[in-house]
């Protein structure tokens, strides 16, 4: 139907040109839009422009409206992943009282155990990479955990009460890490690429995408939220963490 009123925008019959405008009014087709636009600068009928410039004003706020919709859907996926980063940093900073500086390096390791767990897929076991992240997700928080673990008993257990000192020292750890990350991996970023099932994505709207890997990044921050939550109200050990975070 979209096609044929495309094509009867150009109809000599003023009356085929004038329901092609309101058929073409209900499109979200950035094509249509550029089509209008040509058409109303050479059209000479006055009614029939009018016409157009309705059509395109409402195909013009429809294609709007989807490209809110991606912003929003970006902004929630970016929120989603600073929203894991907050929570990691908001229960150091309850539970010990410690600024953590180097808490974005902690995640920086997570995300190369994850890199490195790509490439042992790729060289051993290249038939099951589409599953390489079900073991790359628990390998980064073990690897991040042990280093935390490590830095807090050789560095960090020393400054409790001690805010200035504690920014400082975790400063230089993140230095530290950045820096020996460099040497090992390079200076260049590295690629983890997605599985088959992140590959693609979801057309809401004409134009408008929203790719898989970006809705499981939502899914798995929101699973994450609740699972923590779970953990923090409805077990013993979220009890012991609630505790020691009130004194």
């Amino acid at each position: 139907q979209g096609l044929v009123a495309a094509a009867q925008i150009s109809s000599p019959d003023r009356q085929e040109r004038l329901a092609a405008a309101v058929l073409l009014a209900s499109s979200a087709d950035p094509g249509i839009r550029s089509l209008l636009i040509e058409k109303i600068a050479t059209e000479s009928d006055t009614e029939v422009k009018s016409a157009l410039t309705q059509a395109l004003s409402a195909v013009q706020g429809r294609l709007a409206w989807g490209d809110r919709l991606g912003v929003m859907f970006s902004g929630v996926s970016l929120g989603s992943i600073l929203m894991l980063a907050a929570l990691g940093l908001a229960i150091t900073y309850g539970l010990m009282g410690v600024i953590n500086m180097a808490h974005g390096e902690l995640m920086m390791i997570g995300a190369y155990a994850t890199y490195m767990v790509q490439n042992l897929f790729k060289a051993h076991a290249p038939g099951a990479f589409d599953w390489y992240l079900a073991v790359a997700v628990p390998v980064a928080f073990l690897v991040a955990m042990l280093v935390g673990v490590v830095l807090e008993r050789t560095i960090i257990r020393w400054l409790y009460g001690r805010p200035l000192e504690t920014l400082l020292a975790t400063w230089g750890i993140s230095l530290v890490l950045i820096q020996a990350v460099r040497t090992i991996f390079g200076a260049q970023n590295v690629q983890v690429e997605n599985p088959a099932f992140m590959s693609g994505g979801i057309e809401v709207l004409t134009g408008v995408v929203l790719p898989f890997n970006r809705i499981v990044i939502v899914a798995f921050a929101a699973a994450v939220l609740v699972l923590m939550w779970l953990l923090l109200t409805r077990t013993r050990l979220g009890l012991f963490v609630r505790g020691v975070t009130q004194n």
